[in-house]
């Protein structure tokens, strides 16, 4: 019989993802309702540390595999691992975060595993009958959907920033397993040669708790630097529109909408963004949404909590300074 909840610990840089420690605090209010245990999965290379703090945010047991081929992420060495010990171990759910690599992998496991995925869910909950269901943004987040698996392992990906992060409990330990990863040589079929990460002392944009962003309103990319100054004062990511991206003012990876990130911030600041359907699709699930525009019409007003009419060269600055003397 399936048992138990697996959270895929994505890490980075030695650290454990935000996004999978918020599955950890949510996952463990589920295995206090469901009377599962609440199992962390860590893949990596030299790990020392991270099971302590997994086990710190609620985890009951937390299978490592550390090994050398695992230092850097490609799909195939991690399906191969995480199928085997899914199988093995058969849990009756397992969560991913929603993140660059989640969404790569999580198809790939589902297949091996010839079961189904529920993919960017932004609602999990406990159901006496189905373990559990999910919900989801359709049609451009006009609607959701809302999903249960009768095929076990149910196996899904959830956006970051969906659940509330708990306090870490030091006091905490949990079981430690360590197994080997035992890949496939079929699997190994990409070596990752070199990482060139940029260096910013802002937030990932996927995983912020607040966004400011840009859109064509910006009008060059030279004009982006008041929605840098305001994004510094909030400790803030930086977003574009796609009409932003297209006509040069911000590279891609800034892109917010349906062909760029998919994000779920606290708080959610447009600023010169009309609200087209592709856009509103990628931060439609923002807690709080400010729109900025001097369109009274723009479509971003039928989503924003709040929205201020005017000229964002004379709004935005004006909040960089009053939120430095509130934070002051």
């Amino acid at each position: 019989m399936a048992k138990g909840i697996f959270i895929i610990l994505e890490q980075q840089g030695r650290e454990i993802r935000k996004v999978a420690l918020e599955l950890l605090s949510e996952g463990r209010r589920l295995a206090e309702q469901t009377g599962e245990p609440l199992v962390g999965v860590l893949l990596g290379s030299e790990m020392k540390g991270l099971a302590t703090a997994a086990s710190a945010y609620g985890a009951d047991q937390v299978i490592t595999v550390d090994d050398p081929v695992l230092k850097d992420y490609t799909t195939g060495s991690y399906t191969s691992v995480l199928n085997r010990i899914i199988r093995e171990r058969e849990p009756q759910a397992v969560l991913i975060g929603n993140t660059a690599i989640g969404r790569d992998l999580a198809p790939r496991l589902a297949q091996r595993l010839g079961v189904g995925l529920a993919a960017d869910c932004v609602g999990m909950e406990y159901d006496a009958i189905t373990f559990l269901r999910f919900k989801r943004p359709i049609y451009a987040g006009k609607a959701y959907a809302h999903l249960h698996s009768e095929a076990r392992p149910i196996l899904a990906t959830i956006r970051p920033n969906t659940f509330a992060l708990s306090v870490a409990d030091p006091s905490r330990t949990a079981e430690v397993v360590e197994e080997k990863a035992s890949i496939d040589a079929a699997d190994l079929q990409t070596i990752v040669k070199e990482i060139v990460r940029a260096a910013s002392s802002r937030p990932e944009l996927t995983d912020a708790k607040i966004i400011v962003s840009g859109g064509r309103g910006i009008k060059n990319a030279e004009n982006f630097k008041v929605i840098e100054e305001l994004a510094d004062v909030l400790n803030a990511a930086v977003g574009a529109s796609r009409a932003a991206v297209d006509a040069g003012y911000r590279e891609y990876k800034y892109q917010v909408g349906q062909t760029g990130k998919t994000v779920s911030p606290t708080l959610y600041i447009a600023c010169g963004i009309s609200g087209a359907i592709q856009h509103l699709a990628g931060m439609g699930s923002s807690k709080v949404i400010v729109a900025i525009n001097k369109d009274p019409e723009a479509n971003i007003f039928t989503v924003a909590d709040y929205g201020i009419v005017g000229d964002l060269f004379e709004i935005v600055p004006l909040l960089s300074q009053e939120f430095k003397k509130r934070l002051a």
